[in-house]
């Protein structure tokens, strides 16, 4: 099945705001934002491969995974059912890490085609509706666990959260699983910082991004704010290859410089969920925004992915 919208591309002016002058080393790319895809009914977790040449994403009203082909343009079903899938990343083989928040799991595709369940349950318990991840170089997975996908059938389907409260988790590279995290209301994006010695998690409902020091057994500590977001609530986070912080607002995107500072927003028409940097060179940001996605290319790369710098 093939979705199109009629034209390869729709155009519009890049609407920038410069906060902070720091911000033009990174927004001096196209003045216009490429509207990609218009079909979806609430889209999340962009992910490039460069393997494939194509940008998965989630639809998760729709119970869809998505993909955007780089060469034709052209948008068709990858997965469907697809458990509700909402955030997906690349593990250090470059195969697909996907959060099920109707399977209420975290598994991974395998280049057959086959999925494998990576984690499901904390100590015989159900997770709530695992909802975005990242892998670390050393192959730890770590991902947010708040109740979207069990409060309603919308995003999943309704069921009684089995676990107290809302965590942030580590998998391990043994396959165990920890609670690394335990303070957070709703937590939902997340990413590492270049060095993997900090991790920044939003509180969607709180309002803010914080920031964490990751000790070498994986431990958090600290999880002071990093930033407070001025225009709804943020969603998804995703780095760039200097470590400003690139996160997903109600109005837009918003870029942070590591020190905490509002550099400039990437405003669009429609509530943003998420993002991640792709093409050849990482330096082509992909939006996803209510029922579309928008690509600007920029003068900045995203961070390195796992699959990049894996050590084994």
């Amino acid at each position: 099945m093939t979705i199109t919208l009629g034209e390869r591309t729709a155009r519009s002016k890049a609407a920038l705001v410069t906060l902070d002058e720091r911000f033009g080393l990174v927004a001096r790319g196209d003045e216009y934002v490429e509207r990609l895809y218009d079909g979806g009914r609430w889209l999340e977790g962009p992910v490039y491969s460069p393997a494939w040449r194509c940008l998965l994403f989630s639809d998760i009203p729709n119970d869809r995974v998505l993909r955007w082909d780089e060469v034709s343009g052209q948008v068709s079903v990858f997965r469907q059912p697809a458990g509700y899938a909402n955030g997906h990343t690349l593990d250090g083989q470059g195969r697909l890490i996907s959060c099920e928040q109707g399977n209420r799991r975290v598994t991974r595709t395998e280049f057959d085609g086959s999925i494998t369940v990576l984690a499901s349950r904390l100590n015989g318990r159900r997770l709530n509706s695992p909802n975005d991840v990242v892998v670390g170089r050393d192959g730890s997975i770590w991902f947010t666990d708040p109740p979207y996908g069990i409060t309603s059938n919308y995003e999943g389907h309704a069921a009684e959260q089995e676990i107290d409260g809302c965590h942030v988790y580590r998998l391990a590279p043994d396959g165990s699983l920890t609670v690394v995290a335990d303070d957070f209301n709703r937590p939902n994006g997340l990413a590492l910082s270049l060095d993997e010695t900090e991790l920044y998690v939003v509180d969607t409902p709180e309002r803010h991004i914080r920031r964490f020091s990751v000790k070498d057994d994986g431990q958090l500590v600290g999880g002071e704010v990093f930033a407070p977001c001025e225009a709804g609530m943020f969603d998804g986070i995703r780095l760039d290859a200097s470590g400003r912080v690139w996160a997903a607002t109600h109005e837009g995107v918003h870029c942070f410089d590591p020190d905490g500072t509002l550099l400039g927003k990437l405003l669009f028409p429609d509530v943003v969920s998420n993002l991640c940097f792709g093409g050849p060179k990482r330096n082509r940001l992909f939006v996803t925004a209510t029922t579309s996605v928008y690509s600007w290319l920029l003068t900045t790369d995203g961070a390195p992915p796992p699959y990049q710098t894996h050590t084994k």
